[in-house]
């Protein structure tokens, strides 16, 4: 044991060496090869916007600008502090670029005021008529004028809120911008990114966030925003003893983060959160547009898609493509992309990412290097851990197939024979008890839990199980998988989650470090859904005590193998904390409950002929 854990201890000091060594050597190649400057670029209303600027020491030839503008700091400030990386990788850093980094209106060095999710202006019409759209506009033209040696040829990128701000930039686009690669964008608060999912609250993102980025400005500051003090370590408990959602702000945020009191003021998709939607404005899109995300993406997976798709559909002519990986947030540019939690991909994905798709795509549309043959989606494909190139998103041969519930925990391509009303299962949901989302001690939302085993809820009375038998040769799932269930429950609204799980064979060997994966149980998507917006998310509705009610919603997509001995598994219940919060399981506003309104609820989940319940999934043909 003692040899197991100096060995353990001795490869992790090694992998932190050779860590420390490699960002040494990088930023010793930026110092010499990058000279910085700082700007405040003046916008049209006359606020100026924080920028630093890294260009090229070899002026004998021109160069594109890559623009990345950030609500996170631009940081290291000062003309003499380099940081440990440029641009969205160091293939582009060595490839050369002038990199350009900004503070958006009203956070840290940047002057203005800053509100979250800018709501964009279709028409702007006079110098106070400003959005992220101008701002990014009123910057490029700053740059192509004033900074030397550049080729006229702008690029943009950004990570989740840099995602944003890269798709906001490429709405009524100037002249100058040629190319835009929005990463895992926001696209829509409350439908499905970040802070909701289908109108659930996802509290422990929204308040592990908010609680160190929610903190007003009083002035220009260089200093990011404290990290919050967790009282415990345990998230669970920490969320359970904080009580109703009031109480967040009662006991910690002191109304010290105006954004989450907004967030509490408006709990449906009412004009608030419809402004907040990038969705409608991305028309009429010039430059080339690469969108990227991650299979496994807990945060914006959802953006990923809505930002692609609505690129598609309103600028048909526009260069569009997706890429997906096997990624968590951002994981395509800050790992290798082989593994997340217990779950292996075959091959660094993510270093294949950046030198033989990100890189090719900037190098082509501002520089001018030869094509790269971009497929329109370059998807990689789970559970059988190969990169495929399709021409469509989702791929045209697919046969969307029901999988039914039945009896006795059984999934089926085919109808439950038993035409009873009383042909359910049943479960009580407990808000004092709600189900965990992970098996992890933490306070915020992991990354692991997207490919998580589901062993440790298997068993829980209030989790539903679902399972088919043994597949018999390989089955591929492509695009959105949507629940559709027949319910009713004793409360008055509910929140129903619904997990597409890989059951792994018993003999299945472990993995590379040794862990067993025998019947491991890997969730490949997992989503909820509040009740009370089944029929519109502007206007929720109560439930009817004990009515059969159908609930159907869109999951976001997969692309994945089910492999031949593996089984098809999908889990039901009804919370799934402290991912989501706690549903009182009344009709109320759930960010205004007390205590006393939260009550234990019996959900039924139907699965007779007259009233089934089922999964869709796209199947390859």
């Amino acid at each position: 044991m003692v040899k197991t854990i100096r060995r353990s201890l001795i490869a992790v000091l090694s992998a932190l060496a050779l860590f420390q060594v490699i960002h040494a050597q990088i930023l010793d190649y930026i110092q010499s090869n990058y000279v910085k400057h700082e700007y405040r670029i003046p916008m049209r209303d006359g606020e100026k916007l924080f920028t630093a600027v890294y260009a090229p020491k070899d002026t004998g030839r021109l160069y594109p600008i890559m623009l990345n503008r950030t609500p996170y700091g631009v940081a290291p400030y000062g003309p003499d502090n380099y940081p440990s990386s440029l641009g969205p990788s160091d293939e582009l850093a060595r490839d050369g670029f002038i990199f350009v980094y900004q503070d958006v209106r009203g956070r840290m060095m940047s002057e203005g005021e800053f509100v979250n999710m800018t709501p964009h202006k279709d028409f702007k019409k006079g110098p106070q008529d400003i959005d992220e759209s101008s701002d990014a506009g009123d910057t490029i033209d700053w740059l192509v004028k004033n900074i030397p040696n550049n080729n006229g040829s702008v690029g943009m990128w950004g990570i989740s809120y840099p995602g944003f701000y890269a798709a906001s930039g490429m709405i009524d686009a100037h002249p100058a911008l040629k190319a835009v690669s929005p990463q895992a964008p926001i696209a829509d608060w409350f439908i499905g990114d970040d802070f909701h999912h289908n109108g659930a609250f996802y509290l422990a993102h929204a308040f592990g966030f908010l609680s160190v980025f929610g903190h007003p400005r009083a002035e220009p500051t260089m200093h990011s925003d404290v990290h919050f003090q967790f009282p415990i370590s345990d998230g669970y408990q920490f969320y359970l003893q904080m009580g109703p959602l009031p109480n967040a702000d009662a006991k910690y945020l002191k109304n010290d983060v105006p954004f989450w009191d907004e967030m509490m003021q408006h709990g449906s998709y009412d004009e608030f959160w419809q402004a907040r939607s990038l969705r409608p404005h991305l028309k009429n899109i010039k430059p080339a547009v690469m969108t990227v995300g991650g299979w496994f993406d807990a945060e914006d997976l959802s953006g990923t898609l809505a930002v692609y798709h609505s690129v598609e559909d309103s600028s048909p002519g526009t260069y569009n493509i997706l890429v997906m990986g096997p990624w968590y947030h951002g994981g395509w540019a800050r790992s290798k992309g082989d593994a997340l939690g217990d779950v292996r991909f075959g091959s660094d994905t993510s270093i294949f990412y950046r030198k033989e798709i990100e890189l090719p795509f900037f190098k082509h549309f501002l520089k001018g290097s030869g094509d790269p043959h971009l497929p329109e989606a370059f998807v990689f494909l789970t559970g059988k851990n190969e990169w495929r190139r399709e021409n469509q998103w989702p791929p045209g041969k697919v046969s969307p197939e029901n999988l039914y519930f039945c009896a006795g925990g059984k999934l089926s391509w085919e109808r439950c024979p038993d035409d009873s009303q009383s042909s359910f299962d049943e479960y009580v949901s407990d808000p004092d008890n709600p189900v965990p989302y992970t098996t992890e001690t933490v306070t915020g939302m992991t990354r692991e839990h997207m490919v998580g085993d589901q062993r440790f809820v298997a068993r829980r009375p209030d989790v539903l199980t679902y399972e088919t038998n043994e597949l018999k040769q390989d089955m591929a799932i492509a695009g959105p998988v949507t629940p559709s269930l027949n319910v009713s429950t004793t409360g008055t609204d509910s929140d129903f989650v619904v997990k597409l799980i890989d059951v792994y064979p018993d003999n299945e060997p472990g993995n590379d470090k040794g862990v067993r994966m025998a019947g491991f149980q890997q969730l490949v998507r997992g989503e909820a859904f509040r009740g009370k917006f089944r029929e519109s998310f502007s206007d929720p509705k109560p439930f009817v005590p004990g009515k059969i009610t159908k609930i159907q919603y869109t999951m976001p997509d997969i692309f994945h193998t089910f492999r031949k001995g593996h089984r098809i598994m999908v889990q039901v219940q009804s919370s799934w904390f402290p991912l989501v919060d706690r549903n009182p399981q009344q009709f109320e506003d759930i960010y205004q409950a007390k205590p006393e309104d939260f009550i234990k609820a019996a959900e039924r989940i139907y699965h007779s002929q007259s009233a089934p319940s089922f999964i869709i999934l796209n199947q390859m043909k």
